[in-house]
């Protein structure tokens, strides 16, 4: 399915394989990321193939992106997109598996859960809270 999507007066062409798998495939300007929608409660859940999102106490909205890897052979964890570094769920050393958030990226007032691309240990992180990073800045490497 293609969708045409408008941010800040710009538009951009998104792709997304199928909605139901997890995680769910979006190329985007022909750039492929993973998308993991956080689960809705069984309470006034969306309806099969609508986008899930939840919104905060702070009222801004959250999503939540699987970071692509670099091209430094998938050791590292970059950024999908820039932004605002916010929070830092891992440490050096920590064994992570492929979904778990890893850290929290705002950009244009919106939460984005940055989550392990692979099962992994992390070897260092790259940046600090309160970063301003780029697309495809290193975030987090993973040990060899």
């Amino acid at each position: 399915m293609k969708i045409q999507v408008v941010i800040d007066n710009q538009s951009y062409t998104v792709e997304v394989e199928n909605v139901h798998s997890r995680p769910v495939i979006a190329t985007v300007q022909g750039e492929r990321f993973e998308v993991w929608p956080e689960a809705p409660d069984t309470e006034g859940a969306a309806p099969i193939g609508a986008p899930i999102i939840s919104v905060p106490d702070s009222g801004s909205v959250s999503s939540a992106l699987d970071a692509p890897t670099s091209a430094y052979g998938g050791a590292d964890v970059v950024s999908p997109l820039p932004g605002v570094i916010i929070a830092i769920m891992v440490k050096p050393g920590e064994s992570v598996t492929r979904g778990q958030e890893l850290c929290t990226l705002e950009a244009m007032k919106m939460k984005n859960a940055i989550r392990a691309n692979r099962d992994g240990v992390v070897a260092s992180i790259e940046v600090n809270i309160g970063d301003q990073v780029g697309h495809n800045q290193v975030l987090i490497t993973y040990a060899e």
